[in-house]
């Protein structure tokens, strides 16, 4: 028995060196990301679903999204139909928080790395045929920006995969906290959203799901020193 516990006394410190490495890891990849895109368009197309039902969307909206490193993000509309209501009152906000988020100003505090997020190492998973670290997160401070849960990192990499999590703060005092979920891919060397999910509840509205695609991404990066 004292063996044993000698044994595992080790191991805490060769634990933690390995954890350190892997938070270690998931800032120099964030980081690099967030520096070495000076900008992109993406499509993006929102759909929102009430209640159970997930098959007939009460509201649609497709945008031109253009992210400048300088600017932040901005939209142009490119379809819309559905509930006038719901277009304004759920997708209207989505848009304008994310907008707000990626300023220059607010985005150092909505970065998932470590100087926002206490960040543990869990285990391993496979993803989409991806070797995952599994880390749980929690915000150091709360934010309408920041999550907790769970995010999956690429183990060679450390690349986002996934996001799961609910929002540390909700943006409006009429809903509850969105429930999230985030998927990502590499393209051109960069993790880009592919496809969100976020699921909320609201006195005026009920429960109501926004799927979120993301496609034809052009991204301009800074060119390697």
């Amino acid at each position: 028995m004292f063996a044993v516990c000698i044994a595992s006394t080790n191991l805490l410190p060769a634990q933690q060196a390995n954890n350190s490495a892997i938070i270690q890891g998931i800032d120099t990849s964030v980081n690099a990301r967030n520096e070495g895109i000076l900008g992109y368009t993406v499509t993006e197309h929102y759909a929102v679903f009430r209640s159970q039902d997930q098959e007939h969307p009460a509201a649609e909206m497709t945008v031109k999204t253009t992210y400048q490193k300088d600017v932040g993000k901005r939209y142009d509309i490119l379809s819309e139909s559905g509930s006038e209501l719901i277009r304004k009152e759920v997708l209207a906000r989505v848009l304008e928080n994310e907008r707000v988020m990626t300023q220059p100003t607010n985005r150092a505090r909505a970065i998932i790395t470590s100087s926002n997020y206490r960040m543990n190492p869990s285990g391993t998973e496979s993803l989409n045929g991806r070797n995952c670290i599994v880390v749980s997160i929690e915000p150091k401070h709360d934010s309408t920006y920041l999550f907790k849960g769970k995010i999956w990192v690429d183990a060679e990499n450390y690349a986002i995969v996934q996001l799961e999590g609910v929002a540390a703060k909700s943006p409006s005092m009429l809903t509850g906290a969105a429930e999230v979920s985030r998927q990502y891919a590499q393209m051109d060397g960069m993790p880009m959203a592919t496809h969100a999910k976020a699921v909320s509840k609201s006195w005026l509205l009920g429960e109501t799901t926004v799927k979120i695609d993301y496609t034809g991404y052009e991204i301009k990066q800074r060119s390697p020193q």
